[in-house]
């Protein structure tokens, strides 16, 4: 079964914006894991935007989901990552004006550099998941480095379908696919994210390679109407119609 991990990231913000302990992340993640979600997915970011230590702490303390650690490629988060040991971490392109991630990884052009970052990720018992784009490079590099899983990003594909460029999102869809496909190949497991909707969730889970998404910021918009409960519930029923 296509696994569904809930990135709850902006529950924090929505926190955050009013300096309050509500609405509370941990929370949030009980109740996703009561609609049916695989994981949980949380990004710490160097400048604590939305998820922050205290809340991982919460996380590994409570939560009985797998938590996917989402991080940049630094010393501070290595120790971070080093001290919960999370079942997953997500190494993630990161910069301090991006909105949101943008793009992947380089991981062929700093195959040395994250080689030394994710080997005592992986001596320590956690998943490495590298965020990366569809090009083969990348992927190959990532097999070379040891990664166990790559996350391909959906970003570009679900772009050009909003916004209707219906050439350009089935020549980035095709690269997913054919990405997907190498990297199995490759001894890689596969997953994807970043976002993706109700509308666009299908294609993607029909990609048979791909185990798992990551879903965050549509699904805590959506919950504002359906209830978290509703939002997640009908995201894995699309989800298991597009398997099959």
């Amino acid at each position: 079964m296509l696994r569904l991990g809930v990135n709850i990231d902006h529950i924090a913000t929505v926190r955050n914006a009013r300096g309050t302990p509500w609405p509370d992340p941990l929370r949030a993640a009980k109740l996703a894991e009561q609609a049916g979600a695989d994981g949980i997915t949380a990004h710490l970011r160097e400048d604590r935007r939305h998820i922050r230590d205290s809340d991982i702490d919460g996380l590994m303390r409570e939560l009985s989901l797998p938590l996917n650690l989402e991080m940049a490629a630094t010393p501070e988060m290595q120790a971070i990552a080093l001290r919960h040991r999370p079942h997953a971490i997500c190494v993630v392109p990161e910069k301090r004006e991006e909105r949101t991630t943008e793009g992947g990884l380089d991981v062929a052009g700093n195959q040395a550099y994250l080689a030394d970052f994710i080997a005592p990720l992986r001596e320590a018992g956690s998943r490495v998941s590298l965020f990366i784009g569809h090009e083969p490079a990348q992927i190959e590099a990532a097999a070379r480095i040891g990664a166990a899983v790559v996350e391909l990003h959906t970003g570009a594909y679900c772009d050009f379908d909003t916004e209707g460029r219906a050439a350009e999102r089935d020549a980035e869809l095709a690269g997913l696919v054919l990405g997907a496909e190498l990297a199995a190949r490759l001894g890689l497991e596969v997953h994807a994210g970043h976002g993706l909707t109700y509308d666009n969730v299908a294609t993607i889970a029909a990609i048979p390679q791909i185990a798992e998404l990551n879903i965050g910021h549509f699904l805590m918009g959506e919950a504002m109407f359906l209830g978290l409960d509703g939002a997640i519930r009908e995201m894995r029923r699309r989800m298991d119609e597009a398997r099959g």
